[in-house]
């Protein structure tokens, strides 16, 4: 996939997790950095549990967007922690 695939999917996986767990987005780049960190989360993660996601495009988002979702989740539990 291309450099600027990367960043399209990381973006929107990143607006879309914000939307999902936040109610909001991040901004474009706090969005973009949200949906790579995702999309390396979310491919560990379904490596792990040995799942396949069927479809370049819509299967990278697929990845990044539960990953991105992992993400943020942690980040919260972290935050009501301290």
């Amino acid at each position: 996939m291309s450099f600027v695939w990367f960043i399209i999917i990381g973006g929107i996986a990143g607006w879309l997790a914000g939307l999902i767990m936040k109610g909001e987005g991040f901004g474009i780049l706090g969005n973009i950095v949200v949906g790579i960190v995702g999309a390396v989360l979310g491919g560990w993660v379904f490596s792990i549990l040995g799942i396949t996601v069927a479809g370049e495009l819509v299967g990278s988002l697929i990845t990044a967007l539960v990953g991105a979702v992992i993400l943020l989740f942690l980040i919260r539990l972290i935050k009501k922690g301290k």
